[in-house]
């Protein structure tokens, strides 16, 4: 779940994930075949096989992740250990995902999109450019960057609507306060 967030890969990418993709010197992952519903092969589109930045905090619990799984000689990162190919997607969000949103007490369907929406909306709110967003999302288009992903309600949302009505309400001149994080407050 933490590469998940972390990375914002598609989830047919990140079961496909094997220990050659990765350059931890260089410091970036390159995305080259996807697993779905136990099948390898190609990734979404040609936009999507590209290199990913890792931050050095992923790359260590990567290398803690390599001390506990189960190794193949593919060099899955996440494999069955009954069968030494990786998981299926459905059982993981089945068996895992959606019981620790549960335990977690989030209302609705949790699954492995809502990770990699949650990035988007995390992009966003450290104000990185929509260039940026779109190519670390690996979007052939900045439209489905914008459409699909950017549709969360995001406290920087709720945030700069407010000054805009602050700016509305007092004439044009936002108030110097501390910025509003919850709805009421």
């Amino acid at each position: 779940m933490l590469i998940a967030g972390c990375l914002g890969l598609r989830v047919s990418e990140l079961v496909a994930l094997q220990w050659r993709d990765f350059d931890f010197p260089g410091l970036t992952l390159l995305i080259q075949r996807s697993v779905v519903h136990g099948r390898v092969g190609d990734v979404k589109t040609e936009y999507s096989r590209d290199c990913v930045p890792l931050d050095a905090a992923v790359i260590e619990a990567l290398m803690l992740h390599k001390t506990l799984c189960v190794s193949t000689p593919e060099g899955w990162l996440f494999a069955n250990p009954a069968m030494s190919r990786p998981f299926h997607q459905e059982e993981i969000q089945k068996n895992h995902i959606r019981k620790a949103g549960v335990g977690a007490g989030i209302d609705g369907d949790i699954g492995w999109h809502t990770f990699r929406h949650s990035y988007r909306s995390w992009l966003d709110d450290t104000g990185a450019p929509i260039t940026v967003q779109k190519e670390l999302m690996r979007h052939a288009s900045i439209q489905t960057t914008m459409n699909i992903y950017g549709k969360a309600m995001t406290d920087s949302k709720r945030q700069a609507h407010s000054r805009v009505v602050e700016m509305v309400l007092n004439g044009g001149k936002p108030e110097e306060k501390p910025a509003i994080s919850a709805i009421g407050s």
